[in-house]
């Protein structure tokens, strides 16, 4: 299986990043670290490239240590546009920082309740 790397949106790894990860079958969205306000440029780009391929998209979220209401809106929209272009969109593996904030905000119901792998198509 070949996997070509997007370098759109890498972001600074010290503190985190997002990029897009283009497997055969799937687009995975690979996210790190720190997953805020800063990001939201690197969160564009990679929608945008990862719905482009018009393939289904894990969103790996299994290395982020913290996500606040801009990362948890980024998962949303994700979800949606994906919902409508007729994609299914996976959540991989998230840890509780991202699972608490998921049902603080009240829109965990979308992506499940198991955390270890939450599909949401």
């Amino acid at each position: 299986m070949q996997v070509q790397e997007t370098v759109h949106g890498v972001g600074d790894i010290e503190t985190g990043g997002i990029r897009v990860l283009e497997e055969e079958a799937v687009s995975v969205v690979d996210m790190w670290g720190e997953i805020d306000v800063a990001l939201r440029s690197e969160a564009s780009a990679a929608l945008a490239n990862a719905l482009e391929r018009d393939v289904p998209v894990v969103i790996d979220t299994s290395k982020v240590t913290f996500m606040d209401s801009t990362g948890i809106a980024f998962l949303v929209q994700f979800y949606t546009i994906g919902a409508e272009e007729g994609l299914s969109v996976t959540l991989r593996n998230p840890p509780p920082v991202v699972t608490d904030v998921l049902h603080m905000l009240g829109v965990d119901a979308i992506f499940g309740a198991d955390r270890h792998e939450v599909t949401t198509a």
